[in-house]
C-alpha cells in the first residue's frame, strides 16, 4: 500500500517561514506534488516534482516564495515555505500520481496524505 505522511505545519506571523515534508512508502511512481485546501474552497496545486529529474511546476500564487525538492535517498519531498501570507493557509496535502505528466491539477492524483495544516496570521 502507498503511503504518505505529512509533517511541518504549524502557526506562524505573516512574512514567516515553514518547512513541510511528506515521506513516501510503498510509492513507485514518478510525479508527486503538494496541495491546498482553504476553508470553503476547492483544492489546488502548489507545487509538483518530477522523479527523480526534478523538473518542477510551480503555481503563480506562490512563485517566487515556495520551493518543491526531493531526497531520493530518504523517499521524501520538501516544501519551503518563505514570506507567507494570511492567504496561504490552508490544510497542505502531499499527492502522488500513477501517470508521468506532473500537472498541478489535483483530480490526476491517485495517492493522498492526511494532510498537515499551516496557519498564517
Amino acid at each position: 500500500d502507498v503511503q504518505l505522511v505529512e509533517s511541518g505545519g504549524g502557526s506562524v506571523q505573516a512574512g514567516g517561514s515553514l518547512r513541510l515534508s511528506c515521506v513516501a512508502s510503498g510509492y513507485s511512481g514518478s510525479c508527486m506534488g503538494w496541495f491546498r485546501q482553504a476553508p470553503g474552497r476547492e483544492r489546488e496545486g502548489v507545487a509538483t516534482m518530477s522523479l527523480p529529474y526534478g523538473t518542477t511546476v510551480i503555481a503563480d500564487s506562490v512563485s517566487g516564495r515556495f520551493t518543491i525538492s526531493q531526497d531520493i535517498g530518504k523517499k521524501t519531498i520538501y516544501l519551503q515555505m518563505n514570506d507567507l501570507k494570511p492567504e496561504d493557509t490552508a490544510m497542505y496535502y502531499c499527492a502522488g500520481r500513477s501517470g508521468s505528466m506532473c500537472l498541478l491539477d489535483p483530480s490526476r492524483y491517485d495517492y493522498w496524505g492526511q494532510g498537515t495544516q499551516v496557519t498564517v496570521s
